[in-house]
């Protein structure tokens, strides 16, 4: 007897439809499978049929071969298991023949029929339900996370003595004994109620910070249009503090960018099971020793990076300096495209890497030059340790800002500057403006301008024009850097609700590219 199920896997960040096909007939008693099949998915064939046996159900002496189609596309991974023993069980006999033919089927099993997790479930339900399937079989494990998605039924199983109950079942049983779980109508609304988004962020606050305003005026303009940001300055002057409360300024995720950032963390295994989906703008702070493929991804089996799970988030590199320089080169490809390609012998993979870039370092070895009485560096030990920061890569940063040492009496006033929420209802303010004047583009942020439309939405007055001509006669600067300065100047504008771009906006743009040329010289 014939039988196929329907299941899915994950290639790289896409999800694709697999036919799990099986064919029970008489003959020499074997269980073949085929398919363009990884070693995991082969062995697949050894744990359906001890967890059958567990069950309760033997297997007669039949000739059974499974296919998983399409075959050109290696199958990795261990998902395909409850499928082919439902497809086994469905050519068997033991179940109705088209009992699963309108749902998809996903999920590992244990020896002993137990139904366990997998990774990648909400991609595959949605690209499925894009399809038009609208009923999921899934492990218990991930069925809230099935459920996220819109027009989904998704019915959660166990054990595989639960996936028999509910496929000979009829539909008012089913209902009864296994009720589907569907998406709750209001939590689109809902994940935008969240007051301040990530991970521990209700315990701090910029206004925890004293002074520092130059620094923290660089982290609201950074936010504001989506300008990468580089703090340099002594030890214990306050830089990582500014980048941990950069999230707190960020406004929440939207419904769909909470889609996008879960399924990647859905791919990578790391979704938590409550709640179904993020809700916090990811940040991540890899240590200094982090190699180059923790941070782009890739792999064997590819699997999303540092850079892709930071998407729609913030990722903050300290002692930027001390990373290798291979993996600081990294960078230079997802903060200019906001994306990395990954090339295997499996094919090519794309993951998104649309992130804020946050970079934190010393300005020598020892952390305290230009201070001449406590620098002991010499100009060779200080030019090679900057060194290490490419052109390249300060070309792509838009913002350096200097976070100086305060004064004993500044410190001991400890007068509190902006807190979060100030500082993020500025933000929130320059993002609608630029959420209008993008509206049915491709474009969302400053940051985004491509060089064609530069005069469209960068354009200078005479005076401006003039301005910046002298600024480039005195500037050693590239063409992407003056035109992202124009892109700072722009979202300087916006957070002045200004409609044009004013000489003091683009002094400040200008004051903040400045920085870097005062070290790397």
């Amino acid at each position: 007897m014939f039988a196929t199920v329907t299941s899915g896997a994950i290639l790289g960040i896409q999800s694709y439809q697999v036919q799990v096909e099986v064919n029970a007939s008489g003959g020499l008693p074997c269980f073949s499978m085929v398919g363009y099949l990884a070693g995991e998915v082969r062995e697949a064939g050894e744990r359906v049929r001890v967890a059958l046996r567990n069950t309760g159900i033997s297997m007669p002496p039949l000739h059974i071969t499974v296919n998983l189609s399409p075959a050109h596309i290696r199958k990795e991974g261990t998902a395909f298991d409850l499928p082919i023993a439902v497809g086994v069980l469905i050519a068997m006999g033991e179940l109705p023949e088209k009992s699963a033919g309108d749902m998809l089927i996903i999920g590992e099993l244990g020896l002993d029929g137990a139904v366990k997790r997998v990774n990648g479930i909400l991609p595959i339900v949605l690209a499925a339900a894009k399809r038009g399937c609208r009923r999921f079989l899934v492990p218990a494990v991930n069925a809230r996370e099935a459920a996220a998605i819109p027009q989904a039924d998704v019915c959660g199983v166990s054990s595989l003595q639960e996936v028999l109950l509910y496929l000979t079942a009829d539909e008012t049983e089913r209902q009864h004994i296994f009720p589907y779980l569907k998406p709750d109508s209001s939590r689109s609304d809902k994940i935008n109620e969240v007051p301040v988004p990530g991970n521990r962020q209700e315990e701090i606050d910029f206004a925890e910070i004293i002074g520092q305003e130059s620094a923290k005026r660089a982290a609201i303009i950074a936010t504001a249009g989506f300008h990468h940001l580089l703090l340099i300055g002594p030890p214990g002057t306050g830089k990582t503090m500014i980048a941990k409360r950069i999230p707190t300024i960020l406004p929440p995720l939207t419904p769909e960018e909470s889609l996008e950032v879960s399924s990647i963390y859905s791919i990578a295994g790391q979704l938590p099971s409550v709640p179904a989906l993020l809700t916090g703008r990811p940040f991540l702070n890899p240590h200094y020793t982090v190699t180059e493929q923790a941070l782009a991804g890739g792999g064997k089996l590819p699997m999303p990076g540092l850079v892709s799970l930071a998407h729609r988030g913030v990722l903050f590199m300290d002692e930027l300096p001390e990373c290798r320089q291979s993996v600081i080169e990294i960078l230079r490809q997802p903060i200019e495209d906001k994306k990395v390609n990954i090339a295997r012998v499996q094919g090519s993979f794309t993951y998104p890497a649309d992130f804020l870039f946050i970079g934190a370092m010393n300005p020598c070895p020892c952390g305290y030059f230009p201070d001449q009485e406590k620098c002991g560096c010499s100009r060779r030990t200080i030019h090679r340790y900057l060194s290490r920061i490419s052109g390249p890569i300060l070309d792509r940063i838009d913002l350096c800002a200097e976070v100086m040492r305060m004064e004993a009496e500044c410190l001991q006033a400890g007068r509190p500057g902006l807190s979060s929420r100030e500082m993020r209802q500025r933000v929130e303010a320059a993002r609608q403006i630029q959420a209008d004047r993008f509206r049915g583009t491709a474009y969302s942020f400053n940051s985004d301008i491509r060089l064609k439309d530069m005069q469209q939405y960068c354009s200078l007055g005479k005076k401006e024009t003039a301005m910046m001509r002298k600024v480039l006669e005195k500037m050693d600067v590239s063409a992407r850097a003056y035109h992202r300065i124009l892109k700072v100047a722009r979202t300087i504008a916006d957070l002045e609700e200004s409609q044009d771009i004013k000489e003091e906006h683009l002094l400040e743009a200008v004051y903040y590219r400045m920085n870097d040329g005062k070290y790397w010289r």
